[in-house]
């Protein structure tokens, strides 16, 4: 792990301790101030907030982006590769200049120019159920933007025993889809809220979906649904909205069209659970 010299990197401030915006703040994020929904208060949860981010490439380039411009006060980012040149295709946080360089770092220095406000914890290593716990500790949110079903199982699986919310995302070709984790809370009429694994029961054969590697992919697509991944953490973070528990957003980029599939806790998983 790697803490990054921004100001107050390495401070375990919680949801609750709220901090003063400063004139340089309030200047900043007057665009936000301005709304009603989130107002100075919810600027304020936002600065408190602590985002884990798992993945500082396709997705979790504009993710970084766009909460480290919002105001979020701690950014986590576990990434344990380096920056090639087919990454700069759709991975905007990093540039030519930053060839060679680990991610995680690249990424540090993106967000440095973008918001200096914003703290940054840098997990130069695999988000995997053996790192999990260590690195989610004095975190209050957990962002998915990796490539794989392992990880997004071991995601899944460690925000629920730590009782975080999960967005989660994923793109392939011209499609995405992303949706939002609360399985250790019940919805308005008492019914659990669906798991991961309520979703996706098992991950598919080995080779049944190929990389990007192998299959290609558009760029701005991971710009579409890493900036939605953002808006769900976003409004998670100030209560405002209706975050996609319980829903699975699908784009389709080719036909411009977005679809919401609605999925809930199976009874399987209840038994599994027990």
């Amino acid at each position: 792990m790697t803490e990054a010299a921004f100001p107050g990197a390495g401070r375990h401030d919680t949801v609750g301790a709220m901090e003063p915006l400063s004139p340089d703040e309030i200047a900043r994020y007057h665009r936000h101030i301005l709304l009603p929904e989130i107002g100075g208060a919810g600027q304020q949860r936002l600065k408190a907030a602590r985002v884990l981010v798992i993945g500082a490439g396709g997705l979790g380039a504009p993710v970084l982006q766009y909460l480290a411009a919002a105001g979020i006060g701690t950014l986590g980012i576990v990434d344990d590769d380096r920056v090639s040149l087919s990454n700069l295709q759709r991975q905007v946080i990093h540039d030519s200049g930053t060839i060679g360089e680990l991610k995680t770092e690249s990424a540090a220095s993106a967000i440095a120019r973008l918001n200096p406000h914003v703290r940054l914890i840098r997990f130069e290593e695999r988000f995997s159920p053996e790192t999990a716990r260590r690195q989610l500790s004095g975190f209050d949110l957990l962002i998915d933007g990796s490539d794989n079903f392992d990880t997004r199982y071991a995601a899944a699986d460690a925000a629920e025993q730590v009782r975080i919310p999960l967005v989660s995302g994923a793109v392939g070709r011209f499609d995405g889809s992303l949706t939002v984790l609360k399985p250790y809370e019940s919805a308005e009429d008492g019914t659990p809220n669906p798991r991961y694994r309520d979703l996706f029961p098992e991950a598919p054969p080995t080779g049944l979906i190929p990389a990007c590697a192998e299959a290609g992919i558009i760029g701005a697509l991971t710009g579409v649904i890493g900036t939605m991944m953002a808006m769900e953490a976003i409004k998670l973070v100030t209560g405002t909205g209706e975050p996609l528990v319980g829903r699975l957003l699908l784009y389709d980029a080719l036909k411009a069209r977005f679809d919401t599939v609605r999925y809930g806790r199976r009874r399987t998983t209840e038994r599994q659970a027990g």
